[in-house]
């Protein structure tokens, strides 16, 4: 895997870390969110423009083909960086089950560390999947619910959090299947 200098100066890799550094603002309200009147209301404006920032970088990446090996890997990393802190906060202040956090987090560190290893194997990083893009867009719709303080009891909250949880493991096991396919093919043909 090269990473060609020319190449991390793009319209969508600099939306890209838009999205990361949306990790700051985030951060303090998540953090402030039952302290800060209205803190539910900016995250939920946060949330959109992050959501319109992932949206624009894919966007951007195909139409100026721009689709480089690095913003294969800081366009999923910004998802995954937001998703962690939002959830980390949301457990530790309990507006989330424990089993909600974890399986988030391993979903994550799993397809992370995978995706690294299968990299390394096959020489070239493989973009996201739309599994997997559903599946965090699953997990937002949830986090949004949360966030707005919607009842466990409510049936959005019970759709996405359960929805949310089985796309997980879907995604978990359509990464790996993937990776696998990948593996096999490079040392078919290196034989």
């Amino acid at each position: 895997m090269k990473i060609q200098i020319k190449k991390i100066y793009t319209v969508s890799n600099f939306i890209s870390f838009i999205r990361i550094l949306l990790a700051i603002p985030i951060f303090i309200f998540v953090s402030k969110i039952n302290s800060i009147e209205g803190a539910r209301y900016y995250l939920l404006s946060l949330y959109t423009f992050a959501y319109l920032t992932d949206i624009a970088d894919g966007y951007f990446a195909r139409k100026f083909n721009e689709i480089t090996e690095l913003g294969k890997i800081i366009d999923p990393l910004a998802d995954k960086i937001l998703v962690i802190l939002v959830v980390l906060y949301l457990y530790y202040y309990e507006i989330i089950p424990a089993i909600y956090f974890w399986i988030i987090i391993l979903r994550d560190i799993i397809i992370f560390t995978g995706g690294i290893f299968v990299s390394k194997k096959i020489g070239v990083v493989l973009p996201s999947n739309y599994l997997g893009k559903i599946t965090v867009l699953s997990i937002g719709f949830f986090i949004i619910i949360v966030t707005l303080g919607v009842d466990k009891n409510n049936l959005f909250y019970m759709v996405f959090y359960y929805g949310s949880l089985l796309l997980s493991f879907a995604s978990v096991i359509s990464y790996g299947l993937r990776g696998i396919k990948e593996l096999k093919k490079v040392n078919n043909e290196t034989l």
